[in-house]
């Protein structure tokens, strides 16, 4: 029973570490999306020792748990349960940098370690190496971004492919280390990530196998010479083309970075909202007031971005190559450190009227994309999400959730080609527009052969209507995505019913590993693998 469990928690945690007040448990069921539950309590471990101790309890009690990292999961979940009636266990306050390694470039951190705490550390240490961070702000979570296979911008950009070792928790309350971690003594456990035997890190990635505790993470050298690029489209169909003549650079390993895609909304929304009063209400976006707003930035219809890093000697062959395959197509232009600064001392004396003010909004686009491809982490991305609100903060704020914003992400994986790219993009227009939603689109070149598309549906909470129809765009989105063959890489919790099909013996075999851990299906219920109450066809068919 909840009751009890609570009370053996606050035995085991004190008081200040279980919470199941109602400004609490209000504030952890705040979501960008249309709706989530609400928990019943909030549990706040401060080591690996109190995680075994709530399982352990929570097992002895019935009681289902979800464990968040910090709860910065925008767009996804926030920092809410798949299901009602869980405890949330939230693992901010395991926040150590427990080691970092600058000759073999790796650290090990707990999952409430923030992007800015790291990205801090590594520059007050002088450690010379950088980190690959994400566009969801200072405070979110490596540990939690990487389990639930996030994506930045270097080219470490494949935040799974980088993590070597993990400290889990099982449902059972044991404590699992991966790779060669279990081993006294093992030298390797940090640099070589599969061990010897099976590889069982990837069970603990989008899953609800165990609690993930303690993580390695590999970190980059800083180059010798750094140069950001981006690439200005201005036609609707060019980006069609670019990723076709950029994927070659990619598979030669010319390009190591990701490659961002966005187009002329993604941008727009990163600077301002939804021009309300232009359109008279009107949605979606009208072309006309959409074209004039393209004018005003200065941008085109899509906009391409990544960095070129290494000797100085690679980089200036990199940029001769990439200059080669865009003649023709968009100028390529290059910023590094010095010429950043010049323009900005070049905005400044133009003042802030005509050019100057132009260049000066440009360079204000510019710097979080340039910040992202060195690891730094920022805010900024976090405004995207401010798109739709009618009446937006006064003054600038980062926190969506008080300002009642509704995201909620739609991330179909697509090969590198121009084709797909434009399939999906027929699949997906006619929805927004029928549902009456702007279409924010950005896709990654996250390896050199797959990409990402972000696109997502915006919306203000406070607007009953709206909300109920972004979740009707989202449900046909998702449809519409996957019956076209592009599946996603991470859906949030309207999406996880929708992944689980009858007959489909991945999910039967991973429904079958979840029963074998956690047979009272107590850890996080529901989270990718099917509750076992409800899982169908678990038992493989006589034919298979």
């Amino acid at each position: 029973m909840i009751s009890e469990a609570i009370t053996q928690w606050k035995a085991v945690l004190g008081g200040g570490g279980v919470a199941d007040d109602e400004i609490t448990l209000e504030r952890y069921a705040r979501t960008t999306l249309d709706e989530a539950p609400r928990p019943v309590a909030v549990l706040r471990p401060r080591s690996t020792e109190d995680v075994h101790a709530i399982v352990r309890i929570a097992s002895e009690n019935n009681v289902v748990v979800y464990p968040i990292s910090r709860g910065k999961n925008f767009g996804y979940g926030d920092a809410c349960a798949t299901t009602s009636g869980a405890a949330i266990i939230d693992l901010s306050g395991m926040d150590k940098i427990l080691e970092v390694d600058t000759e073999l470039g790796y650290a090990v951190i707990e999952p409430g370690v923030s992007q800015r705490q790291l990205h801090e550390y590594l520059e007050s240490h002088n450690t010379g190496l950088w980190f690959d961070c994400t566009g969801a702000g200072f405070d979110a979570s490596l540990v939690g971004n990487t389990v639930d296979r996030g994506f930045g911008h270097t080219r470490y950009g494949d935040h799974f492919l980088t993590a070597c070792g993990m400290e889990v928790v099982l449902p059972d309350g044991r404590i699992l280390n991966t790779g060669f971690g279990h081993y006294a003594n093992a030298r390797a456990t940090r640099v070589f990530r599969y061990g010897v035997g099976p590889f069982l890190d990837g069970l603990f990635c989008q899953s609800n196998l165990g609690i993930v505790t303690k993580l390695g993470l590999w970190l980059m050298p800083a180059p010798e010479a750094f140069r950001f690029f981006f690439v200005r489209l201005d036609r609707p169909e060019d980006f069609m083309p670019f990723i076709d003549r950029i994927r070659p650079l990619r598979m030669r390993g010319i390009l190591q970075s990701a490659v961002h895609i966005g187009n002329d909304l993604r941008i727009l929304s990163s600077s301002t909202g939804y021009p309300w009063e232009r359109t008279a209400g009107d949605t979606p976006l009208p072309e006309d007031v959409r074209e004039q707003l393209r004018r005003e930035a200065g941008i085109g219809a899509w906009s391409a971005a990544g960095s070129l890093t290494g000797t100085y000697a690679q980089v200036r062959g990199a940029a001769r190559a990439l200059r080669r395959a865009m003649k023709g197509l968009g100028k390529v232009v290059f910023v590094d450190d010095a010429k950043l600064a010049l323009s900005g001392f070049a905005a400044r004396c133009l003042g802030a009227v005509g050019l100057g003010k132009r260049l000066n909004a440009q360079l204000e686009a510019l710097r979080p994309n340039y910040s992202l491809l060195k690891g730094i982490p920022t805010d900024e991305p976090l405004l995207g999400a401010l798109w739709r609100l009618r009446t937006p903060p006064v003054y600038k704020t980062y926190d969506i959730l008080a300002a009642k914003c509704g995201l909620m992400w739609i991330s179909p994986v697509l090969p590198t080609t121009g084709r797909d790219a434009k399939t999906l993009m027929r699949v997906v227009e006619p929805i927004f527009t029928q549902y009456g939603f702007d279409l924010l689109a950005t896709f990654t070149l996250i390896t050199e052969r797959a990409m990402i598309g972000i696109l997502n549906v915006a919306f203000d909470k406070r607007e009953p209507e709206e909300t109920e129809r972004a979740r009707r765009c989202y449900d046909a989105l998702m449809e519409a995505v996957m019956t076209a063959g592009y599946y996603p890489y991470r859906v949030g919790l309207a999406g996880l019913p929708k992944l689980s099909q009858p007959g489909d013996v991945f999910w039967q075999v991973a429904t079958q590993i979840k029963a074998a851990l956690d047979p009272q299906d107590i850890l996080a219920r529901g989270r990718y693998i099917p509750p076992l109450s409800e899982a169908q066809d678990r038992e493989p068919n006589e034919s298979g």
